[in-house]
């Protein structure tokens, strides 16, 4: 099944018959019978499922890795709106975008960006993971910036820059501070706590707004991680991923 109109011409086809299914939660299988139901109303037959089959989203592209081609983005995963789970994904594409609009972060208030999605695909999406989303690159990068990744332990409180679009001027560095670091591998996309300082981005968005997933963070000249969420209650500060696990990810993908 590739879309929720398959899914439902399929229900109905079967003329109330029973169907046996098998359902992947919570990383369990669990066997069901699903029966579909007559609607007077529609006239046809339908069932008590809910599906979702496609989504889309703005978010910032951390890197690319040259080893193998494969790209890497936003830091943390794409979850469903509704359920807050993480979304599985069959295929997707990473399409270049143009801000257009933002909206400022305010105390208790995310802000976000609006952008125009553009035709141009600059990759295929294949993983959906709690360190962000992964996939390979098909486009010609005709100018880049090429940083190390720095090891966890190499990471330090203060100073460093974060690369961002906020703009139709494109990706720009800004003045930022590292204000906390944690080690616990469990701490996942929460490596680290960010504070912008730089009083021109706070002008711009009060802070780190939705769209920013995904920023790199550079400190000594190294890439050392990317932006994943904004401290709603405090927007010039959010967390940040360690971009050594990011790489680690990419390396996965064939």
């Amino acid at each position: 099944m590739t879309s929720s109109s398959q899914v439902e011409e399929t229900f109905n086809d079967n003329n109330g018959k029973d169907y046996k299914i098998v359902v992947k939660r919570n990383g369990n299988y669990k066997n069901f019978t699903l029966t579909p139901v007559y609607s007077q109303s529609e006239g046809r037959y339908k069932v008590g499922v809910w599906v979702r089959d496609s989504t889309a989203g703005i978010g910032t592209l951390t890197f690319y890795n040259f080893e193998n081609k494969s790209l890497a983005a936003l830091g943390h995963p794409i979850t469903d709106v509704d359920t807050n789970e993480i979304m599985p994904i069959l295929n997707g594409e990473a399409v270049k975008a143009t801000v257009t609009k933002l909206y400022k972060s305010t105390d208790g208030e995310a802000g976000s960006l609006c952008c125009d999605f553009s035709n141009n695909v600059i990759g295929s999406l294949t993983v959906n993971s709690e360190c962000g989303i992964y996939g390979k690159y098909n486009c010609d990068i005709p100018t880049s910036r090429l940083y190390k990744v720095a090891a966890a332990q190499e990471v330090e409180k203060g100073k460093a820059q974060l690369l961002c679009t906020v703009d139709t001027s494109g990706p720009q560095l800004y003045d930022v501070e590292i204000t906390r670091v944690s080690y616990r591998e469990n701490n996942g996309e929460k490596n680290m706590i960010v504070k912008v300082t730089d009083e021109s981005l706070i002008k711009k968005t009060g802070g780190i707004i939705q769209g920013m997933s995904g920023s790199p963070i550079i400190q000594n000249g190294k890439l050392i991680g990317a932006l994943t969420h904004v401290i709603v209650d405090s927007p010039e500060k959010g967390y940040a991923i360690f971009a050594e696990t990011m790489l680690e990810k990419s390396q996965e993908i064939k």
